[in-house]
């Protein structure tokens, strides 16, 4: 605790400020406050205006209301049941009369009088005697705040989390906002007299207590663009460090490419072979490649990776592919043995699983230069594997590494590799433009011929025995199927299937009749890697299974794909579950159980149905999200966009062009300002 002369200043730990529980500095610690800095950074998420003051007679049963009233009597007891402190209330205004509750708030019994004239605001609820009364309002008493700015107002709504409510922030930034002044400025003078931004610390006092909607809405401006200028700033930098580098050069051999290309056993689609052609020609380039390659689910990024490694393989350099999971580790590795084998390229699989002798041989054999291609997961970037020359990074699934990760993936070569990331989960393009400014992008739109669109349906629970017997007609004619929950065990609060009950209800009672299986992530690895290999074998009808198998699951027979509680998972998420079938020659089905799903959830679920473009569901996404924390970029170092707007275009070149023009003025970032503005972009773009 700070001692009573102590002032507290922006850089003093929240846990030193008076009266702050335990159990609200845990959830200051959730929300990642641990000073004043913090706390005054920690921006509103909306706002509900209160200013409308409405009169007793106008009131509406549900809604919230501001109301400006006299007390006409005041008392306080203690319920038998429960012992709960109650404070009533009678209030009038000209137009009637109405009774106020408030629970367990003692303390307003010795502020407010009979006599009193107050402005009230909360939810009008149903009283015991069948008429209106307001429930638990917040109170301005004689232009006095009881407790919070928080009555007849723009009211700040911020992030909570359990024991930090917005009611306590509010009181608590209130009280510490003078400290805003001495907080340093971020964008340079010049940027925000050409952009016309209000100063730091103007703009953090009216996003917490906004003198009116004006005010407000040019703080929100400064915030937002901000949001938006720093990534920008951050893109072009590391583009312009990058390009003034030198790295390995792979040159384009038309010849070997069209050599590659006719023996494949299948035909290139156009985006596939304009995909190829952009990569081959940067892998050309002196200057080392930084591209990200997106492709729906199915759409054939394996089959252009390969041709780049084998390009960088033809000019001496050593290639790697890096995959989050084994499952995808393998599956890869599989489709580039039958791509590449035929030509004398022979890629090894290092992955956690892989045994000790094995290891050894392939690391020896890495190192002496002797294999010239490995795939694997996160066992690739231990120390004790090298490469004398690795010219190629090929990283699946890239958002599932953190930065730290891919740099460790980089170091492993002496000089500046190729990197070349691959997703199958497509990044809008307002979201790429953003902050992937860094990145080249390929796209893979268009499916190979003859994949046929998957049939998706909400199952509702009334259906959901429909269901069952859908799936096993399915399994009848011959074909598999999997069942996806969110959980792996069943939560304490058992609202959630968990993929080891329900496979276990559904083995024992609803689906006796059919050969199950279980895989989920804390299996061993050998474990999961067996019972996924006797699927693919067919010796089991139905796999039940968490999201381990997200990615990197190629079961041509599989034709019909359950997943439960599907309001919980995201659009992307779904849309990668659903590319787990529709992979062979028969028509296939993704059934979406739900429960009670609120309509966002439901929104996103109808956008499921109607779209099977992934990257026309990656716009619906983002919109549907909206710009608080696109695609977990918090979860992999990047700062939290709060207040700009991703699908701004017009914000979004504005904060370009001024990027642009400060690195023209200032191309070695001398400016402090700057630097402390860039601060936490830098590892993400990796630039020094």
């Amino acid at each position: 605790m700070l001692a009573a002369t102590t002032a507290p200043d922006l850089d003093t730990p929240l846990a030193q400020l008076p009266r702050i529980s335990q159990e609200r500095l845990q959830g200051l610690r959730r929300l990642r406050l641990v000073t004043v800095r913090d706390l005054l950074g920690h921006l509103p998420r909306r706002y509900d205006d209160q200013r409308e003051r409405v009169s007793l007679a106008d009131l509406t049963l549900g809604r919230a209301a501001t109301v400006e009233v006299d007390l006409v009597a005041v008392r306080g007891r203690r319920t038998q049941h429960r012992h709960i402190e109650l404070l009533e209330a009678e209030v009038a205004d000209p137009t009637g009369s109405l009774p106020v509750i408030w629970f367990n708030q003692p303390h307003l019994r010795h502020l407010l009088h009979p006599g009193d004239h107050v402005t009230l605001h909360g939810k009008v609820t149903r009283g015991k005697r069948g008429g209106l009364q307001l429930q638990n309002p917040d109170v301005e008493r004689e232009r006095k705040w009881v407790g919070q700015a928080s009555v007849g107002v723009l009211v700040p709504t911020y992030p909570e989390t359990a024991h930090v409510t917005s009611r306590w922030l509010r009181a608590q930034v209130a009280a510490l906002l003078p400290l805003a002044e001495g907080i340093e400025e971020t964008l340079p003078q010049e940027v925000r007299d050409r952009e016309g931004l209000m100063p730091l610390p103007t703009a953090l006092r009216q996003m917490h207590f906004p003198d009116d909607q004006e005010h407000l809405e040019l703080a929100q401006a400064r915030f937002g663009f901000e949001e938006l200028f720093y990534p920008q700033l951050a893109a072009l930098l590391a583009r312009r460090q990058r390009l003034s580098r030198t790295g390995t050069r792979s040159p384009y051999d038309v010849a070997l490419a069209r050599q590659f290309v006719a023996g494949l056993p299948f035909k290139l689609t156009d985006d596939q072979r304009r995909a190829a052609h952009e990569i081959l020609i940067d892998l050309d380039r002196p200057s080392p490649m930084n591209r990200l390659l997106q492709g729906d689910v199915g759409s054939g990024k394996t089959v252009v990776a390969a041709m780049a490694a084998r390009m960088a393989i033809a000019a001496g350099h050593q290639v790697v592919l890096m995959a989050p999971t084994e499952i995808l580790a393998r599956q890869h590795h599989q489709t580039l043995c039958d791509l590449l084998s035929p030509i004398g390229i022979w890629p090894r699989l290092l992955v956690g699983s892989t045994k000790p002798a094995v290891r050894r041989e392939i690391i020896g054999a890495l190192a002496a230069g002797a294999d010239n291609l490995v795939v694997g997961t996160h066992a690739l970037i231990e120390d004790e594997v090298q490469f004398p020359d690795l010219g190629l990074c090929i990283v699946d699934e890239q958002h599932r590494f953190g930065v730290a990760q891919r740099l460790r993936l980089r170091d492993k070569s002496q000089v500046n590799p190729d990197f070349l990331s691959m997703t199958a989960t497509p990044i809008p393009r307002s979201l790429s433009l953003t902050l992937y400014g860094d990145l080249d992008v390929s796209q893979i739109r268009h499916l190979p011929p003859g994949r046929r669109p998957i049939q998706t349906r909400l199952v509702e629970p009334e259906e959901r025995q429909l269901a069952y017997d859908f799936i096993r007609t399915e399994v009848a004619a011959g074909r598999q199927g999997f069942i996806i929950c969110p959980l792996i065990e069943d939560s304490p609060a058992g609202e959630v299937r968990s993929a080891t009950a329900e496979y276990e209800r559904l083995r024992t009672e609803v689906l006796s009749d059919l050969r199950l299986t279980l895989i989920h992530g804390r299996l061993p690895a050998r474990e999961k890697a067996e019972r996924m290999d006797a699927f693919a074998a067919g010796q089991f009808d139905l796999l039940v299974a968490t999201s381990v198998i997200e990615v990197g699951v190629d079961i041509p027979n599989a034709t019909v794909i359950g997943i439960e509680d599907a309001d919980r998972f995201g659009l992307a998420q779904l849309h990668q579950f659903r590319g787990r079938v529709g992979r062979g020659e028969h028509d296939s089905h993704c059934l979406l159980f739900v429960g009670a799903a609120d309509p966002g959830s439901r929104r996103r679920l109808e956008a499921l149905i109607s779209h099977q473009d992934g990257f026309a569901l990656a716009e619906i996404d983002l919109r549907l999200r909206g710009a608080g924390d696109p695609y977990g970029l918090r979860q992999h170092g990047f700062p939290e966009m709060r207040v700009g707007d991703l699908l701004d275009d017009g914000l979004r070149e504005r904060a370009r062009r001024a990027a642009e023009l400060v690195l023209v003025a200032d191309p070695k970032l001398a400016d402090p300002v700057l630097r402390r503005g860039i601060r936490g972009y830098q590892v993400v773009f990796e630039f020094d």
